[in-house]
């Protein structure tokens, strides 16, 4: 459900003066319907995988199911679950399978995939194999300025006994694990031309600029600005 940003000069014009009357003015101009409130659901669903509870939605709403998508969903679930369970390797191995063109033309998702792997063996006390993991497949990187900060930062794991207790700690953490997953899915998401970020967060970010806007142009007037949830509840 995409915002037409004509809708916002049609509220300017309309002499809103306080905060009840802007979301209801915004509501009047974009009808919400359950149609519109499903796709948001369906394409989070798609987007992050759940394939089952996507199945109990569309039964539940009888919406059409996007049959084209389930083979999809399934080969980006296995690719991101390898990133997250510590097989990175075999992350890149699937993924090439399914989009041979796709590391080599994102050099940045491939870089961060191979260090997911040097972290891995840095953890599992493997320093040799590790080191000469990163001769072999991150020393290439290095000759790119863009990734001698990164390649300094994975190689200072290897001076602690506990990595964990680093100055670089993250790089070893769930949290970045979790980023390059993402990046992963929406990489993979964007080669079958689907959308790379979901319904639901192209709505905030577009609902970020109107308030940005709102306030800009009304702040100092003394008018209160109103969140999402505002706009989405009845």
């Amino acid at each position: 459900m995409d915002v037409d940003p004509r809708h916002y000069e049609q509220i300017m014009n309309m002499g809103v003066i306080n905060d009840v009357d802007l979301p209801n003015c915004l509501k009047q101009l974009l009808a919400i319907k359950d149609i519109d409130i499903h796709n948001i659901v369906l394409s989070y669903l798609v987007h992050n995988c759940y394939r089952e509870t996507l199945e109990s939605f569309v039964a539940c709403t009888g919406m059409p199911e996007p049959a084209d998508y389930i083979e999809d969903m399934e080969k980006r679930k296995g690719i991101i679950r390898c990133a997250l369970e510590g097989n990175a390797l075999k992350a890149i191995e699937l993924t090439e399978q399914v989009a041979s063109d796709l590391l080599e033309n994102n050099k940045d998702l491939h870089f961060d995939l191979l260090s997911l792997h040097f972290a891995d063996l840095v953890c599992a006390k493997k320093c040799t194999e590790a080191l000469e993991f990163a001769q072999n497949k991150l020393t290439p990187f290095g000759k790119e300025k863009n990734y001698v900060e990164k390649l300094e930062d994975f190689m200072a794991l290897l001076a602690y006994e506990e990595p964990e207790k680093s100055p670089v700690f993250h790089l070893i953490g769930l949290e970045y694990r979790q980023d390059v997953a993402d990046k992963l899915n929406r990489a993979l998401l964007a080669h079958t031309n689907l959308p790379s970020y979901t319904a639901i967060e192209r709505l905030i970010q577009q609902t970020t600029v109107v308030r940005q806007s709102l306030n800009q142009d009304h702040g100092k007037d003394g008018i209160p600005l109103f969140s999402l949830m505002d706009f989405l509840e009845g």
